[in-house]
């Protein structure tokens, strides 16, 4: 019988608005159950450094450049996900894993560079626990994009839920990924183009909110087709639209400028849902993520697609918690040293242990 471990996933989704929690019981290959998902809201300081970091980051030398300002701002989110961690322990005191994603700061698969703030070490020190991190570095090494990362994840829900094939899980986060099972069981993943990270942002820059719940204020609002069959033009014809993995900074949202706060809502979300629908086969989808909760966005879908879709939630699984869940499951990978990325997901050259451990 394989050992088993109880492990604690955070996620920090590119929304910036603060950390998802999951603890699940996991051998890291076959078994796993699930104990708690809560989440975690940054106060609204710490959002706005977040965002405000991050416009200033577009390569190596920002990186560089900025140093002083992201290792302290690392500092403020490694103290955050600390309490994060406390409260979820006080629960749960069994926990002996702890899976840290990070805040992504920059992801460039092309410069072989993906930035995720949050100190492994210092997370260590503070709650006297084993804690894995930086979980992209060694794909990225192995010829990989460094994402997506949770295909594995998705397998082990396939087989728990006993999910006949073909069938692809599509998260639509701040960016878009899907992984497809084949008729055959290969596995194969990708992103394939925006998800929340332009439709967010706008309604950040042009009014109070931070996102667009349940996709109302784009349905109240008139799609631009002129401007939308532009920018799509754009799109399909730039390097951008045969990417494998993206980060938010790949997508600029300056097309929609001028229109109103209804208006360039709609025309984004038809972006979006323009790219999304290009990429998805004939396949029941199951849909998972913060974007899936977006009524507008999923009704496009729909309407752009010869596809079946099914929320996540329908089979037992909090949508909003897979990628949380997720590293909790691939930092019990990592601990036992068995591969999290494969050839036929990030693109590495062959299967990647992945996750710097820091052992207590």
């Amino acid at each position: 019988m394989n050992k088993e471990f109880t492990s604690l996933g955070l996620m920090s989704g590119t929304s910036g608005d603060g950390v998802d929690a999951s603890v699940i019981t996991s051998d890291g290959q076959n078994k796993c159950e699930l104990i708690s998902d809560k989440y975690f809201e940054y106060n609204n300081s710490l959002t706005k450094e977040i965002h405000n970091t991050n416009e200033k980051i577009n390569n190596l030398n920002d990186l560089k450049k900025n140093r002083k300002e992201i290792d302290e701002l690392e500092r403020k989110i490694t103290i955050f996900h600390s309490m994060v961690s406390k409260e979820m322990m006080k629960q749960i005191p069994s926990i002996n894993i702890i899976g840290l994603h990070g805040q992504t700061l920059l992801h460039n698969s092309k410069l072989k560079i993906s930035k995720q703030l949050g100190n492994g070490r210092l997370l260590s020190q503070l709650l006297k626990k084993n804690v894995v991190f930086n979980f992209r570095e060694n794909d990225l090494k192995h010829e990989g994009q460094g994402a997506p990362l949770t295909p594995i994840y998705h397998r082990l829900i396939k087989k728990i839920k006993k999910i006949s094939t073909p069938i692809s899980f599509v998260n639509i986060g701040g960016i878009t990924n899907i992984t497809l099972f084949n008729e055959k069981d290969e596995m194969y993943s990708c992103d394939i183009g925006p998800g929340n990270c332009l439709i967010d942002k706008w309604i950040r820059n042009n009014s109070k909110k931070k996102y667009d719940d349940k996709g109302l204020i784009a349905s109240r609002g008139k799609i631009n087709e002129i401007i939308l069959e532009q920018a799509m033009e754009n799109f399909i014809h730039s390097e951008l639209f045969n990417y494998k993995s993206y980060d938010i900074k790949d997508f600029d949202l300056s097309f929609a400028r001028g229109l109103s706060l209804e208006d360039g809502a709609a025309t984004l979300t038809e972006f979006t849902v323009n790219i999304i629908s290009q990429k998805i086969g004939n396949y029941t989808n199951i849909l998972c993520g913060g974007g899936r909760k977006n009524n507008f966005l999923i009704d496009r879908l729909k309407i752009k697609c010869n596809s079946k879709f099914k929320n996540i939630d329908e089979i037992g699984i909090n949508g909003d918690f897979v990628e949380s869940q997720a590293f909790a499951y691939l930092a019990i990978r990592s601990f036992l040293n068995l591969p999290i990325s494969f050839p036929g997901t990030t693109g590495c050259s062959k299967a990647c242990v992945g996750g710097e451990i820091i052992k207590i």
